[in-house]
This record gives structure tokens, C-alpha cells and sequence, in this order.
């Protein structure tokens, strides 16, 4: 198979033969070529250990506050950026003459109350301990009154897959519990590959979609239930999520649900057992194609005082020129987000969310990646974009604007390569992890620019975490347009089997949204550097070959961006 640890180590005549027939819908020798470009070699230097470190530490020091969108953090992001790449020759990258996109957001700060009542008990929650949540709806007083509640499984209406959730009741004006993920539908006691990807999320999984789908039932208000594994981190990073102003960018077409939120497992047990119900029991029945949603005897209230405000935040974007008269107009997007999640005057001690690994390292990896292409002696012929956007973490609402807005046309952005809280700061890696390996031919191109390093490319240990769809390239792959998202390896050099899976662990764990996410005096950035010049070396052998990458056969996005291309 290509890219299993088998076949890594060196690059060799034989293995590159065989990758032009296994698996390949055309011939890939043209991005060997390129990817092993003297001129790309030599410009690939500048990324170093000391450009990532002061780059990191720049945007993650307390001065930047976290940088929330809408604050100093973002004025003196959108500065440092602009400055550096102005000082490298980088053009503004918007046709405007300016290095940003103005992005319009609505903040709201939601402070809410919220009961599940019986006949025979009212459980009044604690905001942060027993319930999370919020509305987008921008009147100052959003309530729900006594209003029904319907446990609908997986909250999930999938025609594909012979599943719908809410058939034969209606949901209308109602609160509805789901589980967070797809269901885990299986077959002859394992996972069955053929229904919602097996292991991997689906878009089904994710909260965003619950929401969503919700909305279009006619929900009020819609409540998932968070439990570690499934959702893909703990609770504690919902707390510090929803533990302030938060962002969208409104649709005046639609009103938004009037509650929307989650509990943890603890509340979930509570709320069943007040309708005389076992969570559990009912959860493992949720799997089932024939599940039916069961109204609960409870009632939910939520009584919400909004503070909104409008601004407008900034997709920050420079651009390299292509060299060729007819591939100049084509663009490749590196992509990382700029934001975190600022500062919260509520705690004691540390107050700033500094975000150095999520994501002021991506955000110095485009940049260090921008100074590379500075240095190419011939150029690259098709048009290279750094765009570092906002608000990913309030839903990828930055890359969405672009990506609705786009202001290079989507049918003439050849790929799209994201960098998100990649920050292997533990040492060079024998691998590389590509989240969403096998959806595209630029995982192909990825894997001959990984081999020259004597790297080999794994899949996302985790698919059933979903991480495809949490990260800022998703939203240009919805559009259409071929997505690559990389993450650091795990087969850390002289050191264990299991140490890099241990320090992936402990940054989920204990630093992933937290104060501590904070630029360490041991990092390593050895692994840093390779893994830049890797993307780098793919970006530019991109640009330098007429062909396109394209989808692979089955994905979910290939239809989209056929019909992009034929108009």
C-alpha cells in the first residue's frame, strides 16, 4: 500500500516505478521532478528553527492577548503579519491593494439559565458544570418556555445511508437531545465500513452538522451530549469555549436556533433517569437504521440575555506571482488560522489563552513557507496565496467567508494546503500524518516530497475524531476545490514506539484550548523545519506542473468540483 511503513525509508528507483501504478489514476513522474527541483532545495533553507521560534513566540507571547478576533490581539496580528510579508517582497493579496479581507462578524456574549422540569422535579443547572450553550440570535432576550423535549438519537438524516432520525415525528418547535458522532453501526460484531465511513467521521458526526440539521427540522433548540471518545476531547474544552463572546457571521435569510449547546455523560444519566429512562440503554439502541426518537417526559426553559455586538474581522492574505503567462491566474492556498481564544479576565493567575501550538505555529509555518518562496531563483509559474484567516475557532467562519467570497475564483484555486496546530516541537519524525489520506492525488504528491526525507505518510490514528471537518481547509473542500491537511508525525527519531502517540496525548489533554498552550523553553523545532520544507516542496511542485490534482474516485467533494469546472 502506498505510504505504509514497509515501503518508506528510502527513495528508490523501484518503489517510485511502482507508485506509478498502484492506485494512480495517471502518471505522477512530473511531481518527482519537482519536488526534487534544485531551485526549490536551495530556497526551502530559509525555513529554520530560529524563523519558526521567533515567528511562534511573537504571535503567542501575552502581548498578543490570545488573539480574539475583534481585539488589540487581532490589530497587532494583522500588523505583524503585513509587515513581515511586506518586508519579504510578498504582494498584497487582495486585488484591493490591502493584505486583508474584511470579514463581518456578529459577538455575542449569551448569559444563560437553563431548567429541565417533570411533574415531579426541577433540576435547575449550573451553567459550565451541568449544561453549555448559547444563541445566534441577535435580540437582547431569547427564551424557551416549557417547550418538549425529543431524544433523536444521532440527530442524523442521511438518505444514503437508508437513515433519518426524525421520521414519523415532528420536531417542530421542540428541543431535541442527540448524540455526538455518527452512529456506530455494526456488522457481524465489527464497525461496517459501508455505512457513515466505518470508523472515520463523517460530516454527520460533527456538532456543526447536528446544529445544522436541526435548524432545517424546525428545532428551537437543540442539545448534543459530549462524551470524550466520540467527540474527540474533553469537556473542559467546551467550558472554555463557550466561556465568552461568541462569534458568526449572520444570515439574514435564517433565524438561528434559540438554544443550542451541550451536556456532558453526567448530565445526560440525570436527565434520562428523570424520565424514568437509562441513557445507556437507549444510546446503544440509537444504532439501529430502525430507531425511533422517543419524546421525553421532561420539559426544557432557557430564559438568554444576549449582548451583540458587529464587527468586522480580517482573513489576512498575501500573494507570490506566478512567473507563467497562462498558469500565473491559477492560485495554491496555504492556509492557517490566526486566531485563538483570547483572554478570560475570569480566571485567576493566567488569563491568556496564548495558542502557540493552536495555531501561532501554522501561522509561522505559512509564513516561513512564504520567506521560501521569496528565495526562488526561477520562480514558481502558477500563483501561490498565504491566507491566514479568523475565527476558526468559533467554526471556521474566516475560511467560510473566503470561501464564499473568494477573491481569486474557486475554479481557478488549484489546492488548497492547511496548516493547523502542527507544531511538532518534539524532534524530527520517520513519518507524517495526512488527515483525510486517500481523499486526493495531492496526497500523492505529499508522499513523493516526504520520501525525499526519507519520510512515509500515515493515516489520522483517530478518524472517528473527525478531524477533517475541523479544520479551516473543510471549508474550501465543500466548495469543491481539492484540500490537503498535514500533521505532525508520530514516529519521533531515538525515541520509543509510543512516545510521540504520549505527547500527542498530553497536548490534548492537558494544553489543547487551555492557558498552558504556551511556547516551552525544550521545544524542538527540528521536526518543525522538515515538515515545512515538505509542504513547501508540495505547494511548489503544484505550481509548476499543468495538471491539476484532483479528488479521488468516491469522495464526497469530487462531484462538486466537476460541476465547478465544466461551467
Amino acid at each position: 500500500m502506498i505510504g505504509d511503513k514497509k515501503v518508506h525509508i528510502k527513495t528508490n528507483p523501484i518503489i517510485l516505478l511502482l507508485l506509478l501504478f498502484i492506485g494512480c489514476v495517471k502518471p505522477l513522474e512530473g511531481w518527482n521532478k519537482y519536488v526534487h527541483a534544485e531551485d526549490a532545495i536551495k530556497a526551502q533553507e530559509a525555513i529554520t528553527s530560529e524563523l519558526l521560534n521567533n515567528h511562534i513566540s511573537t504571535l503567542a507571547s501575552d502581548e498578543f492577548e490570545g488573539r480574539f478576533p475583534g481585539t488589540i490581539g487581532e490589530e497587532l496580528t494583522v500588523e505583524y503579519l503585513s509587515n513581515t510579508y511586506s518586508r519579504l517582497g510578498l504582494k498584497p493579496g487582495n486585488p484591493n491593494g490591502t493584505w486583508i479581507q474584511k470579514a463581518t462578524m456578529t459577538g455575542i456574549i449569551s448569559e444563560v439559565k437553563a431548567q429541565f422540569i417533570t411533574e415531579d422535579e426541577r433540576w435547575v443547572m449550573k451553567l459550565g458544570r451541568d449544561i453549555v450553550g448559547n444563541s445566534f440570535q441577535t435580540k437582547e432576550f431569547v427564551n424557551i418556555k416549557n417547550t418538549d423535549v425529543i431524544f433523536c438519537g444521532y440527530g442524523v438524516k442521511a438518505p444514503e445511508y437508508g437513515w433519518n432520525d426524525f421520521e414519523g415525528i415532528d420536531i417542530k418547535d421542540k428541543v431535541i437531545i442527540v448524540l455526538v458522532n455518527d452512529p456506530p453501526v455494526r456488522k457481524n460484531g465489527d464497525l461496517d465500513d459501508t455505512m457513515f465511513g466505518g470508523k472515520a467521521m463523517t460530516y454527520y458526526g460533527r456538532w456543526s452538522y447536528k446544529f445544522e440539521e436541526g435548524l432545517r427540522q424546525g428545532a428551537k433548540g437543540v442539545i448534543v451530549i459530549h462524551e470524550t471518545e466520540p467527540a474527540g476531547y474533553p469537556f473542559s474544552v467546551l467550558q472554555n469555549g463557550y466561556d465568552g463572546e461568541q462569534l458568526t457571521i449572520e444570515d439574514q435569510n435564517i433565524t438561528p436556533l434559540a438554544f443550542q449547546g451541550w451536556i456532558p455523560l453526567s448530565s445526560a444519566e440525570r436527565l434520562f433517569q428523570m424520565n424514568g429512562l437509562d441513557y445507556h440503554e437507549l444510546k446503544a439502541a440509537a444504532v439501529n437504521p430502525d430507531f425511533k426518537a422517543i419524546p421525553l417526559k421532561v420539559q426544557f426553559t432557557s430564559k438568554m440575555i444576549n449582548s451583540v455586538r458587529r464587527f468586522e474581522s480580517n482573513n489576512i492574505v498575501a500573494k507570490y506571482e506566478g512567473t507563467d503567462a497562462e498558469l500565473k491566474d491559477e492560485y495554491i492556498i496555504y492556509t492557517a488560522h490566526w486566531d485563538h481564544l483570547g483572554k478570560n479576565k475570569k480566571l485567576k493567575d493566567d488569563q491568556i489563552y496564548n495558542g502557540a501550538n493552536d495555531n501561532a505555529s501554522g501561522t509561522a509555518m505559512i509564513m516561513t513557507i512564504g520567506e521560501a518562496f521569496t528565495n526562488l531563483v526561477e520562480g514558481s509559474k502558477r500563483s501561490i496565496l498565504f491566507l491566514a484567516v479568523t475565527a476558526e475557532e468559533q467554526g471556521l467562519l474566516g475560511a467560510t467567508y473566503y470561501s464564499l467570497n473568494p477573491l481569486y475564483p474557486l475554479n481557478k484555486t488549484v489546492a488548497v494546503i492547511n496548516i493547523d496546530a502542527m507544531g511538532n516541537t518534539f524532534g524530527k519524525t520517520k513519518d507524517l500524518i495526512v488527515v483525510g489520506k486517500g481523499n486526493s492525488e495531492l496526497d500523492q504528491v505529499l508522499e513523493f516530497a516526504a520520501a525525499q526525507d526519507g519520510k512515509y505518510l500515515i493515516p489520522d490514528a483517530e478518524p472517528e475524531k473527525g478531524f477533517y471537518y475541523r479544520s479551516d481547509h473543510f471549508a474550501f473542500a465543500k466548495q469543491g476545490v481539492p484540500a490537503l491537511y498535514v500533521d505532525g508525525g508520530l514516529d519521533v527519531m531515538g525515541k520509543g514506539e509510543n512516545f510521540g502517540i504520549e505527547m500527542k496525548d498530553d497536548y490534548t489533554n492537558n494544553h489543547y484550548h487551555g492557558v498552558t498552550d504556551e511556547v516551552k523553553p525544550d521545544w524542538n523545532y527540528k521536526g518543525m523545519v522538515e515538515d515545512g520544507r515538505i509542504l513547501f516542496r508540495v505547494g511548489y511542485a503544484i505550481g509548476q506542473r499543468n495538471e491539476w490534482p484532483e479528488w479521488s474516485e468516491g469522495t464526497e467533494f469530487k462531484a462538486k468540483r466537476e460541476a465547478m469546472l465544466a461551467k
